[in-house]
């Protein structure tokens, strides 16, 4: 991977990372009770609410620092993808005036599928790790 591309996937997994961290914050400082409703709300089971809450978060902070980056990368996808399918989808694009569309959703899949197929960022912790282990094989 060339330098410059990976300087910008090191900014898209960065913002990526703290968009979903401070989603997840929102979602436990604002009473997970409430967001766990508002999944009831749309017929998923309320825990749901804290599956999701707890991805976002901990795997926001992960992604920041580059850990886990493709698995995390594919959770956030499926966490947007159930969020256009369950609440945005029928607000259309960019929305109806009473509720948000989906097209913020669908650049952050688009972010999240680059960072589960990039081969790698700068300043992420998963290529120290796995460096690692692929230095100690070959040894």
């Amino acid at each position: 991977m060339k330098k410059s591309s990976e300087i910008g996937a090191t900014i898209l997994r960065i913002v990526l990372g703290i968009t979903f961290f401070i989603h997840g914050l929102t979602k436990f400082q604002g009473g997970i009770g409430n967001t766990a409703g508002f999944f009831e709300s749309l017929g998923l089971p309320g825990f749901s609410a804290y599956v999701v809450a707890s991805i976002e978060l901990i795997g926001g902070i992960a992604l920041f620092l580059g850990i886990g980056t493709r698995i995390i990368s594919i959770l956030f996808a499926l966490i947007l993808v159930g969020a256009i399918v369950k609440v945005k989808f029928a607000a259309g694009f960019l929305g109806n005036g009473q509720s948000a569309g989906y097209e913020f959703d669908l650049a952050l899949i688009a972010i999240s599928i680059y960072l589960a197929i990039a081969n790698k960022s700068l300043f992420a912790l998963d290529n120290i790790i796995f460096r690692k282990k692929n230095h100690n094989s070959s040894d």
